[in-house]
């Protein structure tokens, strides 16, 4: 695990509602990751959208930027107990993905496929209705590698070790299967208002 940026201060009286239980507000932006930060040229990127081990679409960079591109400023919560309030992103919302490859949401689950072999399960039903995105851009800046750039799922609502950086592709399953940090005692929801950090929370 790599660290970086820690510190924190309780919020104003008239935030504290929005912070989960257990979490501290930071200005930081604290990078934290499973390994090394891989850096993802762009000319080699590309995301792929597969329904069991089936690819349905795939997109390399410049293509991807070519479709509909959605703003989402949202609060976001780490399991290692920070949160940061107002974060700004621009991307691709998983509707809108999805709508181009011509498929309704296929299968109750997901996997999150990245470059550095990371992967990370989501409910399919937690990432449609504009809950989630594949963000290219953050607080108007291309996202740093440090950070998932080129490109990192977002789904705001559940702790941030489901917004999966350096995304390459999502992958639609049948059953629930646990991902990097699932398999190794995360819970498999993560939801911060219910504190589902690890397996039996």
């Amino acid at each position: 695990m790599v660290t970086r940026g820690f510190g924190g201060r309780r919020p104003p009286r008239e935030q504290a509602e929005r912070l989960p239980p257990g979490q501290y507000l930071t200005e930081d932006f604290p990078v934290l990751s499973a390994g090394p930060t891989p850096q993802v040229r762009l000319e080699d990127w590309s995301f792929t959208l597969k329904v069991g081990p089936k690819p349905v679409a795939e997109w390399d960079w410049e293509a991807f930027n070519r479709l509909p591109i959605s703003r989402m400023t949202r609060d976001i919560h780490c399991v290692t107990a920070w949160s940061k309030f107002d974060t700004s992103w621009e991307g691709v919302l998983v509707d809108d993905i999805l709508a181009e490859a011509g498929i309704e949401a296929p299968k109750p689950y997901t996997l999150a496929h990245c470059f550095d072999g990371y992967t990370t399960n989501v409910p399919t039903a937690d990432l449609v209705g504009g809950k989630a995105m594949v963000a290219i851009r953050f607080e108007g800046e291309p996202i740093s590698p440090d950070h998932g750039g080129p490109a990192r799922l977002l789904v705001p609502h559940l702790y941030f070790w489901k917004s999966a950086k350096w995304i390459d592709g999502l992958q639609f399953i049948d059953q629930d299967t646990a991902g990097f940090w699932e398999l190794r005692g995360y819970h498999l929801y993560g939801d911060p208002w219910r504190e589902q950090r690890y397996t039996d929370d």
